[in-house]
């Protein structure tokens, strides 16, 4: 049994942010798996198919640890069986990077779920969103939608990251650099492309 753990912001004023391409994933994962996410014990919404769960954290992000620490007590998961997935501004838009553990880059969402499950031995897939235009605060960077041009290729881009997870269910040690390889390339990411916030 394993999970997929996608991280972000509730309610639909941060639904389409940048910050919230974790949960744009596991929302594309589910329907194109069939499943429907209903209210666990916790702060998260969860499916089950087969041997696989897919779960959506519903508290705020830098809390994300909290629902991630009840999900895996409810189902007595270990923190090497999930895959945390959330957004990286330091990776440039589109770009896909799994690993099997690590910091948290200063991720405050994936620092919060290294400190409620006291380790570092969680496998992630962050998905680029950035660089920050100059000028632009992270915060203010992060809690903003996506330029025209990358909206465009977001439905690339998580069809990409679900080719990601497919892959880390079924060969996890492969996973790493197959993933880097299904990265989305956007020929228009520029920062004159990419108004500020």
């Amino acid at each position: 049994m394993r999970a997929i753990v996608g991280l972000g912001n509730p309610g639909p004023i941060y639904s389409l942010t940048r910050h919230n391409i974790g949960h744009m994933l596991v929302d594309f994962y589910a329907q194109r798996e069939g499943m429907r996410l209903t209210a666990g014990k916790g702060d998260f919404l969860a499916g089950l198919k087969a041997e696989l769960w897919v779960v959506k954290t519903t508290c705020y992000m830098n809390v994300s640890g909290i629902a991630v620490a009840q999900f895996l007590e409810e189902t007595s998961l270990a923190p090497s069986d999930i895959l945390v997935i959330y957004d990286d501004a330091a990776l440039p838009f589109g770009k896909l990077r799994l690993r099997p553990r690590g910091g948290s880059g200063g991720h405050r969402g994936m620092e919060s779920v290294i400190y409620h499950l006291g380790t570092e031995g969680i496998p992630r897939l962050r998905m680029g969103i950035g660089p920050p235009p100059k000028g632009v605060f992270l915060r203010d960077f992060v809690l903003s939608r996506f330029s025209k041009a990358e909206e465009a290729l977001l439905p690339e881009f998580l069809e990409a990251g679900a080719r990601c997870v497919d892959l880390w269910l079924s060969d996890p040690e492969r996973a790493p650099g197959a993933c880097g390889e299904l990265s989305v390339e956007n020929q228009t990411n520029t920062e004159e492309d990419r108004p500020n916030p």
